[in-house]
Protein backbone atom coordinates (compact mmCIF):
# COMPACT_ATOMS: atom_id res chain seq x y z
CA UNK A 1 0.00 0.00 0.00
CA UNK A 2 1.45 3.70 -0.64
CA UNK A 3 2.13 5.73 1.93
CA UNK A 4 -0.33 7.98 0.75
CA UNK A 5 -3.19 5.73 0.97
CA UNK A 6 -2.05 4.20 4.15
CA UNK A 7 -2.09 7.37 5.24
CA UNK A 8 -5.36 7.90 4.22
CA UNK A 9 -7.14 4.79 5.47
CA UNK A 10 -5.17 5.28 9.40
CA UNK A 11 -6.63 9.02 9.37
CA UNK A 12 -10.27 7.82 8.17
CA UNK A 13 -10.26 5.36 11.24
CA UNK A 14 -9.43 7.80 13.49
CA UNK A 15 -11.70 10.38 12.57
CA UNK A 16 -14.45 8.29 12.64
CA UNK A 17 -13.37 7.17 15.73
CA UNK A 18 -13.68 10.29 17.70
CA UNK A 19 -17.13 10.90 16.34
CA UNK A 20 -19.38 11.96 19.49
CA UNK A 21 -23.23 12.58 18.82
CA UNK A 22 -23.12 12.86 15.16
CA UNK A 23 -24.90 9.93 13.56
CA UNK A 24 -25.10 11.14 9.92
CA UNK A 25 -20.93 10.55 10.15
CA UNK A 26 -20.59 7.93 12.29
CA UNK A 27 -22.74 4.66 13.38
CA UNK A 28 -22.06 3.06 16.53
CA UNK A 29 -22.97 -0.69 17.15
CA UNK A 30 -22.13 -3.26 19.95
CA UNK A 31 -18.52 -5.18 19.69
CA UNK A 32 -18.47 -7.49 16.94
CA UNK A 33 -21.15 -6.03 14.95
CA UNK A 34 -20.88 -2.92 12.38
CA UNK A 35 -19.46 0.49 12.42
CA UNK A 36 -19.47 2.82 9.54
CA UNK A 37 -17.46 5.75 8.67
CA UNK A 38 -19.87 7.32 6.44
CA UNK A 39 -18.43 9.68 3.98
CA UNK A 40 -20.42 12.69 3.40
CA UNK A 41 -22.71 11.64 0.59
CA UNK A 42 -21.61 14.71 -1.56
CA UNK A 43 -18.21 12.90 -2.39
CA UNK A 44 -19.91 9.85 -3.81
CA UNK A 45 -21.86 10.45 -7.36
CA UNK A 46 -23.48 7.41 -9.56
CA UNK A 47 -25.44 7.89 -13.15
CA UNK A 48 -27.37 5.08 -13.93
CA UNK A 49 -28.96 4.43 -17.58
CA UNK A 50 -32.57 4.74 -18.27
CA UNK A 51 -32.92 1.09 -19.33
CA UNK A 52 -32.73 0.05 -15.47
CA UNK A 53 -33.15 -4.03 -14.90
CA UNK A 54 -34.82 -3.74 -11.60
CA UNK A 55 -34.58 -6.92 -8.82
CA UNK A 56 -38.28 -5.94 -9.03
CA UNK A 57 -38.15 -7.09 -12.90
CA UNK A 58 -35.67 -9.93 -11.91
CA UNK A 59 -37.95 -11.49 -9.92
CA UNK A 60 -40.91 -11.59 -12.22
CA UNK A 61 -39.15 -12.84 -15.11
CA UNK A 62 -38.06 -15.01 -13.17
CA UNK A 63 -41.52 -16.35 -11.25
CA UNK A 64 -42.59 -16.07 -15.06
CA UNK A 65 -40.71 -18.31 -16.40
CA UNK A 66 -41.37 -20.69 -12.86
CA UNK A 67 -45.08 -20.73 -14.26
CA UNK A 68 -44.45 -21.29 -17.69
CA UNK A 69 -42.37 -24.36 -16.70
CA UNK A 70 -44.83 -25.74 -14.36
CA UNK A 71 -43.14 -24.39 -11.13
CA UNK A 72 -44.20 -27.22 -8.76
CA UNK A 73 -44.00 -29.99 -10.82
CA UNK A 74 -40.89 -30.79 -11.10
CA UNK A 75 -39.33 -33.65 -9.56
CA UNK A 76 -36.18 -33.10 -6.65
CA UNK A 77 -33.51 -32.19 -9.17
CA UNK A 78 -29.67 -32.41 -8.37
CA UNK A 79 -28.68 -35.65 -6.98
CA UNK A 80 -27.10 -36.52 -10.25
CA UNK A 81 -25.33 -33.19 -10.17
CA UNK A 82 -27.68 -31.46 -12.78
CA UNK A 83 -28.18 -27.54 -11.63
CA UNK A 84 -29.15 -26.37 -14.90
CA UNK A 85 -26.34 -24.31 -17.04
CA UNK A 86 -23.72 -22.13 -16.11
CA UNK A 87 -25.08 -19.04 -15.94
CA UNK A 88 -26.78 -18.00 -12.67
CA UNK A 89 -30.26 -17.09 -13.91
CA UNK A 90 -31.87 -18.17 -17.07
CA UNK A 91 -31.28 -16.92 -20.31
CA UNK A 92 -34.11 -14.57 -21.10
CA UNK A 93 -32.92 -13.19 -17.66
CA UNK A 94 -29.57 -12.90 -18.26
CA UNK A 95 -30.43 -11.04 -21.89
CA UNK A 96 -32.43 -8.25 -19.83
CA UNK A 97 -29.29 -7.64 -18.04
CA UNK A 98 -27.29 -7.83 -20.20
CA UNK A 99 -29.26 -4.86 -22.23
CA UNK A 100 -29.50 -2.74 -19.22
CA UNK A 101 -27.36 -0.02 -18.77
CA UNK A 102 -27.42 -0.13 -15.06
CA UNK A 103 -24.83 -2.56 -15.41
CA UNK A 104 -22.20 -1.84 -18.25
CA UNK A 105 -19.73 -1.51 -15.44
CA UNK A 106 -19.08 2.32 -16.13
CA UNK A 107 -20.75 5.96 -15.09
CA UNK A 108 -19.71 9.16 -15.52
CA UNK A 109 -18.18 11.85 -12.42
CA UNK A 110 -18.09 8.99 -9.87
CA UNK A 111 -15.70 10.53 -7.09
CA UNK A 112 -12.61 8.12 -5.57
CA UNK A 113 -11.57 9.01 -1.97
CA UNK A 114 -9.57 11.63 -2.18
CA UNK A 115 -7.16 13.80 0.22
CA UNK A 116 -9.43 16.82 0.04
CA UNK A 117 -12.59 14.38 1.08
CA UNK A 118 -10.15 12.88 4.00
CA UNK A 119 -9.76 17.22 4.75
CA UNK A 120 -13.16 17.38 4.57
CA UNK A 121 -14.23 14.24 7.06
CA UNK A 122 -11.28 15.72 9.54
CA UNK A 123 -13.03 19.02 9.95
CA UNK A 124 -16.45 17.56 10.16
CA UNK A 125 -15.21 15.32 13.15
CA UNK A 126 -12.50 17.90 14.93
CA UNK A 127 -10.06 15.66 14.40
CA UNK A 128 -8.05 18.13 12.11
CA UNK A 129 -5.58 20.14 14.33
CA UNK A 130 -4.36 23.45 13.12
CA UNK A 131 -5.14 25.62 10.31
CA UNK A 132 -6.67 23.65 7.58
CA UNK A 133 -7.55 26.16 5.03
CA UNK A 134 -3.81 26.13 3.42
CA UNK A 135 -3.00 23.44 0.97
CA UNK A 136 1.16 23.32 1.89
CA UNK A 137 2.39 19.55 1.98
CA UNK A 138 4.23 20.28 5.83
CA UNK A 139 0.91 21.41 7.00
CA UNK A 140 -1.21 18.09 6.00
CA UNK A 141 1.38 15.36 6.85
CA UNK A 142 1.66 16.94 10.68
CA UNK A 143 -2.01 16.88 11.18
CA UNK A 144 -1.78 13.21 9.88
CA UNK A 145 0.75 12.64 12.10
CA UNK A 146 -0.78 14.06 15.03
CA UNK A 147 -4.21 11.93 14.57
CA UNK A 148 -1.73 8.32 13.70
CA UNK A 149 -0.32 9.51 17.46
CA UNK A 150 -3.62 9.65 19.66
CA UNK A 151 -4.52 5.76 18.01
CA UNK A 152 -5.40 3.39 20.47
CA UNK A 153 -6.02 0.04 20.10
CA UNK A 154 -6.93 -2.50 22.59
CA UNK A 155 -4.65 -6.07 22.75
CA UNK A 156 -6.12 -7.84 25.55
CA UNK A 157 -7.90 -11.84 25.47
CA UNK A 158 -11.55 -10.47 25.65
CA UNK A 159 -11.95 -7.13 26.57
CA UNK A 160 -10.44 -4.56 28.92
CA UNK A 161 -12.91 -2.65 31.22
CA UNK A 162 -13.30 1.09 30.80
CA UNK A 163 -13.44 3.21 34.13
CA UNK A 164 -14.31 6.44 34.78
CA UNK A 165 -11.29 7.55 37.24
CA UNK A 166 -7.71 5.88 36.37
CA UNK A 167 -7.85 3.42 39.13
CA UNK A 168 -9.08 -0.15 40.28
CA UNK A 169 -10.10 1.18 43.21
CA UNK A 170 -12.81 2.92 44.49
CA UNK A 171 -14.10 3.34 40.35
CA UNK A 172 -16.67 2.43 38.80
CA UNK A 173 -17.02 0.24 35.20
CA UNK A 174 -18.94 2.15 32.49
CA UNK A 175 -18.15 0.27 29.67
CA UNK A 176 -15.38 -2.00 27.92
CA UNK A 177 -13.03 -1.42 25.02
CA UNK A 178 -12.46 -5.44 23.02
CA UNK A 179 -9.91 -6.69 22.10
CA UNK A 180 -8.54 -5.30 18.35
CA UNK A 181 -11.06 -2.56 19.59
CA UNK A 182 -10.21 1.18 18.11
CA UNK A 183 -10.34 4.38 20.33
CA UNK A 184 -8.30 8.06 20.63
CA UNK A 185 -6.42 8.72 23.16
CA UNK A 186 -7.18 11.70 25.18
CA UNK A 187 -4.81 11.68 27.99
CA UNK A 188 -2.29 9.50 29.56
CA UNK A 189 -1.74 9.60 33.65
CA UNK A 190 0.36 7.02 35.71
CA UNK A 191 -0.22 3.74 33.46
CA UNK A 192 -3.71 4.36 32.73
CA UNK A 193 -5.02 5.77 29.21
CA UNK A 194 -8.00 8.14 28.63
CA UNK A 195 -9.72 7.31 25.64
CA UNK A 196 -12.96 7.90 23.36
CA UNK A 197 -14.06 4.92 21.71
CA UNK A 198 -17.83 4.22 20.71
CA UNK A 199 -20.55 5.89 23.13
CA UNK A 200 -17.35 5.43 25.55
CA UNK A 201 -15.02 8.18 27.02
CA UNK A 202 -13.05 6.85 30.20
CA UNK A 203 -9.68 5.51 31.46
CA UNK A 204 -8.29 2.01 30.37
CA UNK A 205 -5.06 -0.15 31.79
CA UNK A 206 -2.08 1.53 29.30
CA UNK A 207 -0.44 -2.27 29.53
CA UNK A 208 -3.66 -3.95 28.05
CA UNK A 209 -3.65 -1.46 24.76
CA UNK A 210 -1.23 -0.11 22.05
CA UNK A 211 -1.13 3.54 20.67
CA UNK A 212 0.95 6.11 17.88
CA UNK A 213 2.28 4.07 15.02
CA UNK A 214 1.98 1.09 16.33
CA UNK A 215 -1.28 1.09 16.88
CA UNK A 216 -2.08 2.66 13.49
CA UNK A 217 -0.06 -0.49 11.67
CA UNK A 218 -2.25 -2.82 13.95
CA UNK A 219 -5.13 -1.35 12.53
CA UNK A 220 -4.94 -2.17 9.23
CA UNK A 221 -4.92 -5.42 9.71
CA UNK A 222 -7.96 -5.43 12.28
CA UNK A 223 -10.32 -3.58 10.48
CA UNK A 224 -11.91 -4.78 6.94
CA UNK A 225 -12.33 -2.71 4.11
CA UNK A 226 -15.86 -3.24 2.87
CA UNK A 227 -18.18 -1.41 0.34
CA UNK A 228 -21.60 -1.45 -0.21
CA UNK A 229 -22.85 -1.38 -3.66
CA UNK A 230 -24.30 1.79 -4.54
CA UNK A 231 -26.60 1.21 -8.01
CA UNK A 232 -29.79 2.06 -6.41
CA UNK A 233 -32.11 -0.57 -7.99
CA UNK A 234 -29.89 -2.07 -10.51
CA UNK A 235 -27.95 -5.05 -10.09
CA UNK A 236 -23.98 -4.81 -10.69
CA UNK A 237 -21.64 -7.38 -12.98
CA UNK A 238 -19.02 -9.24 -11.23
CA UNK A 239 -16.06 -9.73 -13.95
CA UNK A 240 -13.06 -12.38 -13.89
CA UNK A 241 -10.87 -9.90 -14.33
CA UNK A 242 -11.12 -6.00 -13.71
CA UNK A 243 -12.52 -4.59 -17.07
CA UNK A 244 -15.51 -4.36 -19.43
CA UNK A 245 -14.21 -7.17 -21.81
CA UNK A 246 -13.92 -9.76 -19.10
CA UNK A 247 -15.69 -12.42 -18.52
CA UNK A 248 -19.35 -12.02 -16.37
CA UNK A 249 -18.84 -14.33 -12.98
CA UNK A 250 -22.07 -13.23 -11.19
CA UNK A 251 -24.64 -10.66 -10.23
CA UNK A 252 -24.42 -7.90 -6.80
CA UNK A 253 -27.70 -7.02 -6.01
CA UNK A 254 -27.98 -3.08 -4.69
CA UNK A 255 -27.27 -2.15 -0.81
CA UNK A 256 -24.72 -5.78 -0.90
CA UNK A 257 -21.92 -5.09 1.31
CA UNK A 258 -18.46 -7.20 0.41
CA UNK A 259 -15.13 -7.51 1.40
CA UNK A 260 -13.06 -5.28 -0.35
CA UNK A 261 -9.50 -7.20 -1.52
CA UNK A 262 -7.80 -4.82 -3.08
CA UNK A 263 -8.17 -2.03 -5.85
CA UNK A 264 -6.58 -2.39 -9.60
CA UNK A 265 -7.24 -0.24 -12.31
CA UNK A 266 -8.04 -1.62 -16.12
CA UNK A 267 -6.23 -0.85 -19.52
CA UNK A 268 -8.49 2.01 -19.52
CA UNK A 269 -7.44 3.29 -15.64
CA UNK A 270 -10.94 2.71 -14.98
CA UNK A 271 -10.68 1.39 -11.49
CA UNK A 272 -11.98 -1.76 -9.81
CA UNK A 273 -12.40 -3.26 -6.99
CA UNK A 274 -11.29 -7.12 -6.55
CA UNK A 275 -14.42 -8.24 -3.51
CA UNK A 276 -14.44 -11.78 -2.27
CA UNK A 277 -17.73 -13.56 -3.30
CA UNK A 278 -19.66 -17.06 -3.63
CA UNK A 279 -17.48 -17.54 -7.15
CA UNK A 280 -14.14 -16.55 -5.54
CA UNK A 281 -12.44 -13.03 -5.90
CA UNK A 282 -14.39 -11.30 -8.57
CA UNK A 283 -14.23 -8.05 -9.74
CA UNK A 284 -16.79 -4.52 -9.61
CA UNK A 285 -16.63 -1.48 -10.93
CA UNK A 286 -15.58 0.82 -8.02
CA UNK A 287 -17.82 3.24 -9.29
CA UNK A 288 -20.55 1.61 -8.08
CA UNK A 289 -18.91 1.51 -4.68
CA UNK A 290 -19.20 3.28 -1.45
CA UNK A 291 -16.21 2.04 0.61
CA UNK A 292 -15.99 2.04 4.15
CA UNK A 293 -14.25 0.50 7.29
CA UNK A 294 -15.39 -2.41 9.61
CA UNK A 295 -13.96 -2.71 12.97
CA UNK A 296 -14.75 -2.41 16.71
CA UNK A 297 -15.12 -0.24 19.14
CA UNK A 298 -16.08 0.05 22.57
CA UNK A 299 -19.74 -0.40 24.11
CA UNK A 300 -21.02 1.28 27.30
CA UNK A 301 -22.51 -0.91 30.10
CA UNK A 302 -26.08 1.08 29.60
CA UNK A 303 -25.68 0.21 25.39
CA UNK A 304 -24.52 -3.59 26.35
CA UNK A 305 -27.99 -3.71 28.31
CA UNK A 306 -29.92 -2.42 25.78
CA UNK A 307 -28.68 -4.52 23.04
CA UNK A 308 -28.82 -7.45 24.61
CA UNK A 309 -32.77 -6.65 25.50
CA UNK A 310 -33.66 -6.06 22.08
CA UNK A 311 -31.65 -8.83 20.81
CA UNK A 312 -33.86 -10.96 23.31
CA UNK A 313 -36.79 -9.54 22.32
CA UNK A 314 -35.98 -10.21 18.76
CA UNK A 315 -35.39 -14.13 19.34
CA UNK A 316 -38.33 -14.58 21.86
CA UNK A 317 -40.55 -13.23 19.18
CA UNK A 318 -39.31 -15.50 16.68
CA UNK A 319 -39.82 -18.34 18.73
CA UNK A 320 -43.43 -17.65 19.53
CA UNK A 321 -43.81 -17.30 15.82
CA UNK A 322 -42.18 -20.48 14.89
CA UNK A 323 -44.39 -21.86 17.93
CA UNK A 324 -47.85 -20.76 16.17
CA UNK A 325 -46.63 -20.81 12.26
CA UNK A 326 -44.20 -23.74 11.69
CA UNK A 327 -45.87 -25.29 8.42
CA UNK A 328 -47.02 -28.74 8.91
CA UNK A 329 -47.36 -28.73 4.61
CA UNK A 330 -44.57 -30.70 2.50
CA UNK A 331 -42.78 -28.00 0.11
CA UNK A 332 -43.19 -30.20 -2.29
CA UNK A 333 -42.73 -34.03 -3.75
CA UNK A 334 -40.34 -35.69 -1.86
CA UNK A 335 -39.98 -33.48 0.74
CA UNK A 336 -40.81 -32.99 4.41
CA UNK A 337 -42.68 -30.67 5.86
CA UNK A 338 -40.87 -27.80 8.61
CA UNK A 339 -43.37 -29.71 11.50
CA UNK A 340 -42.10 -32.95 10.86
CA UNK A 341 -38.90 -31.99 12.52
CA UNK A 342 -40.06 -30.99 15.47
CA UNK A 343 -39.63 -32.54 18.03
CA UNK A 344 -39.84 -32.40 22.30
CA UNK A 345 -36.27 -33.49 22.75
CA UNK A 346 -34.71 -31.39 19.57
CA UNK A 347 -34.54 -27.39 19.45
CA UNK A 348 -36.16 -25.93 17.23
CA UNK A 349 -32.58 -24.46 15.71
CA UNK A 350 -32.10 -28.04 15.05
CA UNK A 351 -35.08 -28.70 13.31
CA UNK A 352 -34.33 -25.35 10.91
CA UNK A 353 -30.86 -27.51 9.73
CA UNK A 354 -32.49 -30.95 9.73
CA UNK A 355 -35.59 -28.70 7.52
CA UNK A 356 -33.07 -27.08 5.27
CA UNK A 357 -30.32 -30.14 4.88
CA UNK A 358 -33.14 -31.69 2.53
CA UNK A 359 -32.91 -29.25 -0.28
CA UNK A 360 -29.25 -30.15 -1.12
CA UNK A 361 -28.73 -30.80 -4.37
CA UNK A 362 -31.59 -28.62 -5.91
CA UNK A 363 -30.35 -25.15 -8.06
CA UNK A 364 -28.87 -21.79 -7.63
CA UNK A 365 -30.91 -18.89 -9.29
CA UNK A 366 -30.11 -15.29 -8.77
CA UNK A 367 -32.86 -13.60 -7.76
CA UNK A 368 -35.07 -17.26 -6.86
CA UNK A 369 -36.80 -17.81 -3.61
CA UNK A 370 -37.89 -21.49 -4.08
CA UNK A 371 -36.15 -24.25 -2.10
CA UNK A 372 -37.35 -26.54 -4.90
CA UNK A 373 -36.74 -24.82 -8.48
CA UNK A 374 -34.08 -22.24 -7.38
CA UNK A 375 -33.10 -19.38 -4.79
CA UNK A 376 -30.02 -17.43 -4.11
CA UNK A 377 -28.24 -17.74 -0.85
CA UNK A 378 -30.60 -14.97 1.48
CA UNK A 379 -33.68 -16.81 -0.98
CA UNK A 380 -32.96 -19.65 0.58
CA UNK A 381 -32.31 -18.86 3.93
CA UNK A 382 -35.45 -16.75 3.99
CA UNK A 383 -37.60 -19.28 2.24
CA UNK A 384 -36.46 -22.14 4.82
CA UNK A 385 -37.51 -20.07 8.06
CA UNK A 386 -40.58 -18.72 6.32
CA UNK A 387 -41.38 -22.48 6.79
CA UNK A 388 -41.00 -22.28 10.56
CA UNK A 389 -43.28 -18.53 10.74
CA UNK A 390 -40.43 -16.46 11.00
CA UNK A 391 -39.66 -13.44 8.75
CA UNK A 392 -36.61 -12.53 7.50
CA UNK A 393 -35.02 -10.52 4.24
CA UNK A 394 -33.99 -10.92 0.97
CA UNK A 395 -30.75 -9.74 1.68
CA UNK A 396 -27.16 -10.98 3.12
CA UNK A 397 -26.33 -7.91 4.36
CA UNK A 398 -29.96 -7.08 6.22
CA UNK A 399 -29.55 -10.74 7.64
CA UNK A 400 -26.18 -9.28 9.94
CA UNK A 401 -28.44 -7.68 11.65
CA UNK A 402 -31.53 -10.25 12.79
CA UNK A 403 -32.15 -11.70 15.98
CA UNK A 404 -29.15 -12.02 18.20
CA UNK A 405 -25.26 -11.33 17.79
CA UNK A 406 -23.14 -15.47 18.39
CA UNK A 407 -19.58 -14.48 19.13
CA UNK A 408 -17.98 -17.10 16.67
CA UNK A 409 -18.69 -20.13 14.94
CA UNK A 410 -16.85 -21.86 18.38
CA UNK A 411 -20.10 -20.65 19.79
CA UNK A 412 -22.76 -21.60 16.78
CA UNK A 413 -25.62 -23.65 17.15
CA UNK A 414 -27.57 -25.90 14.47
CA UNK A 415 -30.13 -23.07 12.70
CA UNK A 416 -28.07 -19.73 13.51
CA UNK A 417 -27.10 -18.10 10.29
CA UNK A 418 -23.66 -17.56 9.29
CA UNK A 419 -23.05 -14.21 7.32
CA UNK A 420 -19.88 -13.93 4.49
CA UNK A 421 -19.43 -11.62 2.62
CA UNK A 422 -22.08 -10.77 -0.28
CA UNK A 423 -23.18 -14.52 1.38
CA UNK A 424 -25.28 -16.07 4.05
CA UNK A 425 -25.99 -19.62 4.93
CA UNK A 426 -27.56 -21.86 7.52
CA UNK A 427 -25.29 -24.04 10.38
CA UNK A 428 -26.07 -27.22 10.88
CA UNK A 429 -23.71 -28.07 13.52
CA UNK A 430 -20.53 -30.34 13.16
CA UNK A 431 -18.76 -27.10 12.10
CA UNK A 432 -20.78 -27.37 8.28
CA UNK A 433 -23.12 -25.04 6.86
CA UNK A 434 -25.95 -25.71 4.24
CA UNK A 435 -26.37 -22.60 1.58
CA UNK A 436 -27.36 -22.20 -2.01
CA UNK A 437 -23.63 -21.53 -2.86
CA UNK A 438 -23.38 -20.85 -6.96
CA UNK A 439 -25.23 -21.73 -10.42
CA UNK A 440 -22.22 -24.30 -10.60
CA UNK A 441 -22.92 -26.30 -7.44
CA UNK A 442 -26.82 -25.24 -6.41
CA UNK A 443 -27.36 -25.72 -2.68
CA UNK A 444 -24.78 -28.17 -1.21
CA UNK A 445 -23.39 -28.38 2.62
CA UNK A 446 -19.81 -26.77 2.95
CA UNK A 447 -17.03 -26.25 6.00
CA UNK A 448 -18.39 -22.91 8.13
CA UNK A 449 -15.21 -21.44 8.13
CA UNK A 450 -14.34 -22.08 4.07
CA UNK A 451 -14.73 -17.90 4.13
CA UNK A 452 -14.21 -15.43 6.38
CA UNK A 453 -16.99 -15.12 8.65
CA UNK A 454 -18.59 -11.22 9.07
CA UNK A 455 -21.01 -12.28 11.88
CA UNK A 456 -23.01 -15.48 13.62
CA UNK A 457 -26.73 -14.76 14.07
CA UNK A 458 -28.84 -16.57 16.34
CA UNK A 459 -32.25 -16.39 15.01
CA UNK A 460 -34.70 -18.83 17.65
Amino acid sequence: MKKTAKQIMTASVVAAITISNMNSVLVHAAPSRRVTSVLPQAGFTYALGDNQVSLSTLQNSIDEEESSSGKGSSKKSGKSGNHGDSSTISKSVADKIELSSAVTDATPNASNITESLLRDILNATGSASGDESGSDEQSQDDSEKQNVDNFVVAKVEGYVNIRDNPSETNTEKIGKLPNKALGTLLEEKDGWYKIKSGDVTGWVKAQYCIVGQEAAEYAEDVATQMGTVNTQEGVLKTRKEPGTDADVMGYVAPDEQVIILAEEEDSSGQKWYKISMEEGDVYICAEYVKPWLDYKVAESNDAEKKRLAEEKAKTDANKKAASKNTSDKAVGKDYKSAASYTTETSSIGSAVAEFAKQFVGNPYVYGGTSLTNGADCSGFVMSVYQNFGVSLPHSSSADRTQGAAVDGLANAQPGDIVCYSGHVAIYIGGGQIVHASTAKTGIKISNADYRKVLAVRRIL
